[in-house]
């Protein structure tokens, strides 16, 4: 038997770790005889109810490193991450990097692998807003250019992925001037479902009875805040 896959696995912010949970739980339970997983955490979500709490109830194994990076301008925050993402993959020498999404922990995950020639594997590749004033938009295509592996959860993110010249029609062996574009499942659906049953055990949140009929959302991003 050949030897284990490693992959390097960035979470930054909340959203990061939440999906992150899907793959690292398909590892213990599947692959872990095959894949070594190694999780950094940046430090862009660090208070412990945006970060923390979601490591210990969705058991994700405790990251291997933290970088500490917490909040700043988005060249500063990106900045220190570049560093610390360097320094680690040299030291680890992963068999790829894993991304999620669209933080700037993805954009500073998929610069220091490229330059470096490990290969970028983009988690949620293809999605987009059609708006550069979004930071997102920004990392999300930047990484989606870089990456040798591309997983689309949508039909809509892999066709907008071929409007942008990937090829269809490329085959193994991949790499970042010849990248895989996959329609594949999404990681949050697959959460949704694994944890629904234990969501419905939970009877109050914050001394709110969850007895009666209520559904519960976090609203994220200046324009679905602002404005009451």
């Amino acid at each position: 038997m050949g030897s284990k896959i490693k992959i390097l696995t960035i979470v930054g912010a909340r959203p990061q770790i939440i999906k992150s949970s899907a793959i690292s739980r398909a590892i213990r339970n599947h692959f872990s005889d095959k894949i070594d997983e190694v999780i950094v955490h940046t430090g862009q979500h660090y208070d412990a109810n945006m970060s923390e709490v979601f490591f210990q109830e969705m058991e994700i194994p405790k990251p291997g490193y933290n970088l500490g990076v917490g909040s700043g301008t988005h060249g500063k925050q990106t900045a220190k991450m570049l560093e610390g993402i360097e320094d680690l993959l040299l030291k680890e020498n992963p068999t790829c990097i894993v991304l999620y999404g669209d933080t700037n922990s993805t954009l500073a995950g998929a610069i220091a692998a490229v330059k470096i020639h490990c290969p970028v594997v983009h988690i949620e590749a293809g999605l987009r807003s059609y708006n550069k004033k979004m930071p997102e938009e920004i990392n999300r295509i930047m990484c989606d250019h870089v990456s040798t592996l591309l997983f689309s959860p949508t039909e809509s993110g892999y066709n907008n992925l071929i409007k942008e010249g990937f090829s269809e029609a490329n085959k193994m062996p991949f790499h970042a001037d010849k990248p895989g574009i996959f329609h594949c499942g999404d990681v949050m659906y697959d959460n949704s479902l694994y944890f629904a049953q234990r969501a419905e055990e939970i009877e109050s949140v914050g001394g709110v009875d969850l007895q009666n009929p209520f559904i519960l959302a976090t609203i994220h991003r200046d324009h679905n805040t602002d404005y009451p």
